[in-house]
């Protein structure tokens, strides 16, 4: 295994210009033009077989053995941040208003260096390893379209990883959680309408923004009274617009939020336990309501024997003290869709030091000499399950 991290050394240069190149013309999701034509003349150049456009940007490239084996999937996420960079970074976006903010560039990177060192390597493998670059992972999720374009089949997925940074451990640590990891994330949109007027005669009124704070507070106990308390859930509303002047009652209140939840079942009552709560607060105050309830993802959860590859391989990348369980998370990952159809597992890269920006921030960047970590990774799971 020597020849493999020696491989891993001499592509390092490699992933780093590219998680540069990837960082400069950062691209929101469905909309990964040049992001997935760099990817793909990548691909390419190492000879494997190159899908491009699949539910719209998404990119596959298949490195076939010729060899009787099971299939890994190696997942890496496209899309960026409608963020405007303040890194300061020679190589900063050249796009105004978009950033690599939740280190997609490195995924993608750390990707096209597997497989790089596994086409090297591919004499001590037999099966084949798919390298799915996915668009819109931050939204509206491309996971699924993907799916439904026939990702999984030809040759079919048996193993799915993916790997993400995680600011929230130390720098050099891998963090793998068997069973679930990070939360399923939907979207809710009410619109509440009532009868404005003038606001000193709100008994002539159904005032829409006194009904929206009954509604907010009411759906907040949908995880305190309703559920069991060790089942972690969360119901948030993030905006709230109602009213145009101090003495109008307002006569409608927009609001939208979002849901989290490990547990399907719980993750499948969330709209029945809404529309409820909604519908008995407004016809008890005289209010009437739309409520637009969008599933998002389902709980990213890892297979446990998968896990325990990961675990195996990652300790030899960065020793047994260096390899640690994550807490959960209540963040939505797409990955997820792919865990569902193959037993796998999404594992993080600890890149958290002490004063740096966290993900999703304008000034969020990371020690690129991690991504050799990344790319060894991913390449023992694969010798370890096709070798």
């Amino acid at each position: 295994m020597d020849v493999l991290r020696e491989a891993v050394k001499n592509f390092k240069e490699q992933v780093i210009a590219a998680r540069r190149d990837l960082h400069r013309i950062p691209e929101t999701g469905f909309n990964e033009v040049k992001t997935s034509a760099y990817v793909a003349e990548k691909l390419k150049t190492l000879g494997l077989e190159v899908q491009t456009g699949i539910a719209t940007h998404g990119v596959v490239g298949l490195l076939s053995t010729g060899k009787p084996g099971p299939t890994l999937m190696i997942r890496a996420d496209m899309d960026a941040l409608p963020i405007t960079e303040q890194t300061g970074l020679a190589f900063a976006s050249t796009h105004p208003g978009c950033m690599h903010a939740c280190g997609h560039d490195s995924h993608m990177a750390m990707a096209l260096g597997a497989a790089a060192v596994l086409c090297r390597l591919q004499d001590r493998i037999k099966g084949n390893v798919k390298f799915v670059f996915q668009p819109a992972e931050e939204g509206p999720g491309g996971a699924q379209p993907m799916i439904a374009a026939g990702v999984m089949e030809n040759p079919k997925v048996d193993y799915a990883v993916g790997c993400h940074l995680w600011t929230e451990r130390p720098e050099g640590y891998i963090g793998i959680r068997p069973g679930p990891f990070m939360a399923a994330m939907d979207r809710f949109d009410l619109k509440i309408t009532g009868k404005g007027g003038h606001g000193a005669q709100p008994h002539l009124c159904v005032d829409a923004l006194e009904v929206g704070t009954q509604v907010v507070a009411a759906l907040q106990r949908i995880v305190s009274r309703h559920m069991n308390p060790i089942e972690p859930a969360v119901v948030t509303v993030g905006t709230f617009h109602a009213g145009t002047a101090f003495n109008i009652t307002p006569s409608e209140a927009l609001m939208s939020g979002t849901t989290r939840t490990f547990n399907e079942g719980i993750w499948n009552s969330w709209e029945r336990r809404m529309e409820r709560v909604v519908k008995g607060v407004c016809e008890s105050m005289g209010a009437g309501y739309e409520l637009i309830y969008t599933r998002g993802y389902p709980p990213t959860i890892n297979d446990a024997e998968m896990a325990e590859v990961v675990r195996r391989c990652a300790i030899q990348v960065v020793g047994d003290e260096r390899v640690v369980e994550p807490d959960l998370s209540m963040g939505g990952e797409d990955m997820s869709f792919f865990l569902k159809l193959a037993p796998g597992c999404y594992y993080c890269i600890g890149v958290g030091r002490e004063g740096a920006a966290p993900l999703h921030n304008p000034k969020f960047d990371f020690n690129e000499d991690l991504m050799p970590l990344g790319v060894e990774t991913h390449c023992r799971i694969a010798l370890d399950l096709l070798g």
